[in-house]
């Protein structure tokens, strides 16, 4: 039997969650919300216990100032079938190959989630396809800026 239609967006909210907390890291997730760890990720939690407990709007936005990607604002847009641009030059700093590889890992592991996500009831949908291009996109734009870093540091 499926999962009806609300846990399969509380479950898609909560991954999302957990990309948030997980692109900022804890111990700056907890600096920036005012909140421990334990409650933030029972916030991301997918246990039954935490099912209903979803991050605060105050405390959400305050993460999201600080990721690099507003990721549940954009998993509540999708999910509504709306389309969110935001200004992706505010993670264009410095860095260097650590940042990329981080930045490489944590987009790929959003991929993996909206595929699994896609295909969990067997069935890909035309808007579960668009999130899946997205992400591959957002993918091959870190390869694309990885490889330019890759080129200025080499001469």
């Amino acid at each position: 039997m499926g999962k009806r239609p609300q846990d399969a967006r509380g479950e898609y909210l909560k991954r999302h969650t957990d990309a948030l907390i997980k692109d900022i890291g804890y111990a700056k997730a907890c600096t920036a919300s005012g909140k421990s760890k334990a409650t933030l990720g029972r916030y991301a939690s997918l246990m039954d216990e935490n099912a209903d407990r979803y991050m605060p709007v105050n405390v959400l936005i305050e993460l999201e100032l600080e990721a690099t990607v507003p990721f549940v604002t954009k998993a509540l847009a999708e999910l509504q079938g709306l389309k969110l641009e935001y200004d992706d030059g505010r993670d264009a700093g410095p860095g260097g190959l650590n940042s990329d590889v981080i930045l490489l890992s944590q987009r790929f592991a959003i991929l993996m989630a909206e595929y699994n996500h896609s295909i969990s009831d067997g069935v890909i949908s035309l808007n579960e396809t668009r999130r899946l291009l997205e992400e591959t996109n957002a993918l091959q734009q870190v390869l694309m800026e990885m490889k330019l870093h890759l080129q200025g540091t080499s001469g």
